[in-house]
C-alpha cells in the first residue's frame, strides 16, 4: 500500500511539473508578440531568447559542475545550434509577425509528423496504419489553418505561412540529434552550446538599430524571460517530470500548451481564427494525440 501511494505521489509530482513546462512555454508567444508590437525586430527577439536561455544554461552548468569547454562534440551542437536554433526561433517570430502567435504555435505543433518520418528513416521504427492516418489528418489540418490566413487580421501571408512550417521542421530535427547526443552529455550541456550556436548565428545577421528609439526597460525584461522562463525553466521542468512520468504522458499532458497558448493572445491581443483555422488547429492538436498513443502501443 505505502508503495502503491509512494507511485502515486511521484505521478502526480510528474503530471504537475509537465503542466508547469506547458505553461512556461504558452507564455512565448503572448510575450514575443509584445516585444515585436514594442518596436523589436523578429530577429532581435529570436538573438535575445537565445542569448539569454544559453547564459541561464552556461550559469546552470557552472553551478553543477558540467561546464566544458568547446572542443569537438560542443562544436558540433553549436553547428546544429545555427539551424536548430538560430532558424527555428527567427522563423517563429516572423511567423507571429506576419501571421500571429496563434498561428505560430499550430504550425510548430507539426513538428511530432516530422518526428515519426525522421524516426523511420534514420532509427528504423516501423509506421503504422494508424500513424499514416494521424499524418493524413494534419496534413488536412495544416492545409485548413493555412488556408485560413492566420489569427490576426492582416490577411494572408505566404511568407508567415512558410517561416510557420519551417519553424516546425526546425523544432522536429531536435529529436534525432539530442537523442544521439544524450547517450554522451547531459541535456543541459548539449542545449548550452546549441543556444550558443543560434545566439552567434542570429548575432550576424542582427539588422542595425541605430534609427530605433530605445526600447523601455520593460521590453527587455520581456525579452529576457522567453529565454529564461520560457526556454530554460521550462526546459528544467520538463526534464523534472520526465524523470517521474512516461514520455507519453508528458506529450499528451503538453498539449495544454497550443490551448492556452491562443487564450493568452485572444485575450491580450484579441487574436482569432477563422472557422476553417479553428478546425484546421482541432485536427492538429488530435493527430498528435494519436500519434502519441500509437507509437507508445
Amino acid at each position: 500500500m505505502t508503495a502503491l501511494r509512494g507511485n502515486a505521489g511521484v505521478a502526480l509530482a510528474g503530471t504537475l511539473w509537465i503542466v508547469l513546462t506547458a505553461v512556461l512555454w504558452s507564455f512565448l508567444g503572448l510575450i514575443s508578440k509584445y516585444c515585436l508590437a514594442a518596436g523589436m525586430t523578429p530577429m532581435e527577439c529570436a538573438f535575445f531568447r537565445a542569448l539569454f536561455g544559453c547564459m541561464a544554461f552556461i550559469v546552470h552548468c557552472a553551478v553543477i559542475g558540467q561546464l566544458r569547454f568547446p572542443c569537438r562534440p560542443e562544436l558540433l551542437c553549436m553547428l546544429f545550434g545555427m539551424w536548430g536554433i538560430g532558424c527555428y526561433y527567427s522563423f517563429a517570430q516572423y511567423t507571429i509577425t506576419f501571421c500571429g502567435a496563434a498561428m505560430d504555435i499550430i504550425l510548430q505543433y507539426t513538428a511530432p509528423f516530422w518526428v515519426a518520418v525522421f524516426a523511420w528513416r534514420f532509427f528504423g521504427e516501423r509506421l503504422t496504419r494508424v500513424q499514416l492516418v494521424s499524418i493524413g489528418i494534419a496534413s488536412v489540418g495544416t492545409l485548413c489553418v493555412c488556408c485560413s490566413g492566420g489569427s490576426i487580421a492582416e490577411g494572408f501571408s505566404a511568407w508567415g505561412i512558410a517561416t510557420g512550417l519551417a519553424s516546425g521542421l526546425c523544432y522536429a530535427t531536435h529529436y534525432p540529434f539530442v537523442r544521439y547526443w544524450q547517450g554522451r552529455y547531459p541535456s543541459s550541456v548539449i542545449f548550452t552550446w546549441m543556444l550558443a550556436g543560434g545566439a552567434l548565428s542570429l548575432w550576424l545577421f542582427l539588422p542595425g538599430t541605430h534609427d530605433r528609439p530605445a526600447l523601455p526597460l520593460s521590453v527587455w525584461c520581456a525579452s529576457a524571460a522567453t529565454g529564461i522562463v520560457c526556454t530554460y525553466a521550462a526546459f528544467i521542468c520538463y526534464a523534472r517530470a520526465l524523470q517521474r512520468i512516461s514520455l507519453v504522458r508528458a506529450v499528451v499532458t503538453s498539449e495544454l500548451e497550443p490551448v492556452l497558448s491562443m487564450l493568452w493572445v485572444w485575450l491580450v491581443f484579441g487574436e482569432n481564427f477563422s472557422l476553417s483555422g479553428w478546425v484546421g488547429s482541432m485536427c492538429i492538436v488530435v493527430s498528435v494525440l494519436v500519434l502519441t498513443l500509437s507509437r507508445a502501443r
